[in-house]
Order: C-alpha cells, then structure tokens, then sequence
C-alpha cells in the first residue's frame, strides 16, 4: 500500500502519487481503489528514487532514462532471439552438409572428370 512504500523509502505519498500521475510507476489497484506495489514496482522505485537523489535527475530525465532502459531491454531480447535462430540455423546446416541427400531437391551425382589431356604433336 502507498503508505507502507512510503514509510518504507522515507518518502511523502504525494511523491509516489507523482511518480504514478508522470507513468514513472505503475503499481496495480485492488477493487477499492487501493494502490499495491509489486517487488518489481518497488524496484523501479529504488531506480526512480536513486537517480533523483543520487544522481539529481529531475522527473523528465528519469522518464526518458527509464524509455531507455525499456528500448535497450527490447533491443537484447530480440538480439538473443536472433543469435538463438542462427545457432539452430548452422547446426541445420552442419547436419545437412554431413548428409548430402538430406535437403537436396534434386539428386546429386557427382561425375569424375579427367584433366583434358595435352595436344598431340604431328
């Protein structure tokens, strides 16, 4: 609840209610209204509340920095997407070159060919 988290990090209620109206926090609501805070609320707020007392960031730097933060998450899960596709993609690969029947459209006949030989002399 909002006077707990208060109480807990020193802080007013109206500056988590801040927090909330500037979307730096998101904590869910009960029926009544009431706000609750998640373990990952709470550390968002020890993020919010170290880059303003810490760092001295005001509420706009700490919005863009947390945007940031959210676009460079996004940006990592879809590397060790793409990183996952192509580990699986080259060990395919490595398995059909072993096997040179596997995956092939059309049969491949390989015909040794000699050297042409040299030209005769008259």
């Amino acid at each position: 609840m909002i006077s707990a988290v208060a109480e807990m990090y020193g802080i007013h209620p109206q500056t988590l209610r801040l927090y909330e109206r500037e979307g730096l926090l998101k904590p869910s609501r009960t029926e009544g209204n009431t706000r609750l805070y998640t373990d990952e609320d709470l550390q968002r707020l020890e993020f919010v509340l170290s880059l303003a007392r810490d760092l001295g960031v005001n509420i706009s730097g700490i919005a863009i920095i947390l945007q940031m933060r959210e676009r460079m998450e996004e940006m990592q899960r879809q590397i060790q997407d793409f990183v996952k596709y192509i580990q699986e993609e080259v060990l395919s690969r490595a398995t059909a070159a072993a096997d040179p029947s596997r995956g092939a459209i059309v049969p491949v006949r390989r015909i040794a060919v000699s050297p042409p030989s040299p030209p005769r002399k008259k």
